[in-house]
């Protein structure tokens, strides 16, 4: 036997084969592939594959089966029975919902199993921020980035362990070299005058702001706390342009006031500017500069319409429009069409307002028509007190897909190309630069000083200060910490006296630290810093300063009757692809989008 068993063993095994590829009419009902692997490790996905229609209805009708054997042994109207109909019901309810739907194919194909797609799918980012994304992975905000405002804000430890996290090789790592004469930059040097001999009423600034957030793009509580802490630590909060409400003026806290293409809180019934509203609005006290808005980084040259029924009697009295009326942002202004009508209405500005500071907000988009805006200021010698400079990855509640992701120019190219625009025209000593995009530290502050800047905005950071945990449901109305939720309930969740704390803690714990990088850099106020200050590894084994990647140009080297050869401004028209006299046109007309 025991020589024939090897013999026989290969004999059985052709036939024992065919059996097994056999399908039995038993196995037909089984949502799994018998013959495929062992039934212990059948995997979700090819669960879900093999479910059907069939299977759905064959399973509820072993359910139903097992509900009659229950109601058997301990009648139909025990405890037992109603555990048992309540999941049998909810298994018919929820699977021939899904079988007559006809919205979904996966759930119409896969009744019940099909809805495991759209849950998991509903929680993807809070699995991939809890469990997978890297503490230095952008997406869009990094963990370290956050978690950093997060501990200032709480008045947390904000020190660093076991070194750095950073890649120092990685292309890409920037940094300051210290020196060995480190000095203290002291406080009052965070500060920044804004107004030209024009301005009656100048106002002094902090280096870091917080960005534009319109009324109703955050909630009443977000805006409490914000303009409350704004004034507790002398700094501006920007207004965004849906208007100033009741509740930016509720604790007095400076307000730069953001007027878009809409003109909304100086509104004609029509549309269109209003003079008279404006002048009435601009007397506010606590207003202490006044922004135009061109465009913005997050979906520049776009325009946007509120429907009439999310207009809510609060929306209708900040931005002086009707209730039961679409509220309508064109892409363009209609108070000036070229640059030098645009110089003329920002003189008229600062006139009505009674002298207060005029500037004007941009993505910046085409260099030529940024080139006839510095052109123009020359031309009518009327220059703006302030320009932000508003970078492609700025953020917004909702915005088209493309326009987030591919139009507008990343801040670090719109800074420095208006930094040059200006001083090559010669007048970036009439004009302060503010840089608003994606600005979370200290460090964050010196970089976008050192490329030209005089102030910074941050719109998300300070959100972060709030409380938010980017769920990313700022469009949906379900911002579960309150801060872009008109619900009641969930912004009642945001406490604005703690709330407002907090941002106070982030933004004077980060104005020390950009104080304190000052100084290691061996330099007393922010003003000295330069773009020669900061490094960046553009390779593994090259290294070039700021100065190197985005050379200035020489003062005034755009001016009629200025020598145009120098090295450096031939590179700089080679960049942005100008020609050598593209400058000189710019008196064509056109739209300032």
């Amino acid at each position: 036997p025991l020589v024939r068993a090897p013999r026989l063993a290969a004999c059985a095994r052709p036939h024992l084969a065919a059996f097994h590829a056999t399908p039995r009419v038993r196995d037909t009902w089984l949502p799994w592939d018998p013959n495929k692997k062992s039934n212990a490790h059948v995997e979700l996905h090819e669960l879900i594959e093999l479910w059907s229609r069939d299977k759905f209805y064959a399973t509820g009708a072993g359910l139903t089966l097992g509900l009659g054997v229950v109601a058997v042994l301990y009648g139909p109207f025990s405890f037992a029975a109603a555990a048992t109909a309540l999941p049998v019901g909810l298994w018919w309810y929820v699977g021939l919902s899904d079988i007559h739907q006809s919205r979904h194919t996966i759930m119409r194909n896969f009744p019940v199993l099909g809805r495991l797609r759209y849950l998991l799918e509903s929680i993807r980012p809070e699995i991939r921020q809890y469990f997978i994304e890297t503490d230095n992975e952008h997406n869009p905000i990094s963990r370290a980035k956050r978690t950093i405002v997060y501990q200032r804000a709480k008045g947390a430890r904000d020190s660093l362990p076991f070194g750095t996290r950073e890649d120092v090789y990685a292309t890409g790592h920037e940094w300051a070299n210290h020196s060995l004469y480190p000095k203290v930059a002291p406080l009052d040097k965070a500060r920044v005058r804004f107004g030209g001999p024009d301005c009656k009423q100048p106002y002094d600034g902090s280096i870091l702001n917080i960005s534009a957030m319109s009324y109703g793009a955050i909630s009443d509580n977000a805006v409490l706390a914000l303009n409350k802490a704004a004034r507790m630590g002398s700094f501006s909060h920007n207004t965004g342009e849906g208007g100033v409400s009741a509740s930016h003026k509720e604790h007095g806290g400076d307000l730069v006031w953001n007027i878009g293409t809409g003109y909304f809180g100086c509104r004609r019934p029509g549309g269109g500017f209003d003079a008279a509203r404006f002048r009435e609005t601009a007397a506010t006290p606590s207003i202490k500069m006044i922004e135009l808005k061109l465009s913005q980084g997050a979906k520049p040259a776009h325009g946007g319409i509120l429907p009439a029924s999310k207009v809510t009697p609060a929306i209708a009295e900040a931005r002086g429009v009707n209730l039961g009326e679409d509220c309508n942002s064109p892409p363009s202004h209609s108070a000036f069409s070229c640059p030098h009508t645009m110089m003329e209405f920002i003189a008229k500005l600062r006139e009505l307002s009674g002298g207060k500071p005029i500037g004007f907000k941009l993505c910046v988009g085409r260099p030529d028509e940024l080139l006839s805006l510095a052109h123009a200021m020359v031309d009518t010698r009327i220059y703006p007190d302030f320009i932000t400079v508003d970078g492609a990855e700025g953020g917004t509640g909702a915005a088209p897909v493309e326009f987030s992701n591919s139009i507008g120019m990343p801040l670090v190219e719109g800074l420095r190309l208006t930094h040059n625009a200006l001083l090559g025209t010669g007048v970036r000593k009439h004009v302060k630069l503010i840089a608003s995009g994606r600005v979370f530290s200290g460090m964050g502050i010196v970089r976008k000083i050192a490329l030209g800047a005089d102030a910074v905005n941050a719109a998300r950071a300070f959100m972060f200060a709030l409380g938010c945990i980017q769920s990313l449901k700022c469009n949906t109305n379900k911002c579960p910490t309150g801060v872009t939720s008109q619900d009641p309930e969930l912004m009642a969740g945001l406490v604005v006296g703690d709330k407002a704390e907090r941002v106070l803690r982030y933004h004077q714990k980060t104005v020390h630290a950009a104080l304190e990088i000052i100084g290691a850099i061996g330099l007393e106020s922010p003003s000295e810093i330069e773009a020669k200050h900061i490094f960046r590894r553009v390779s593994s084994t090259k290294v070039l300063s700021y100065e190197q990647q985005y050379p200035a140009i020489e003062e005034g080297c755009l001016l009629p009757g200025r020598s145009n050869n120098s090295p450096a401004l031939q590179r700089w028209y080679s960049t942005w692809g100008l020609h050598l006299q593209a400058h000189k046109d710019h008196n064509a007309r056109f739209t300032v989008r």
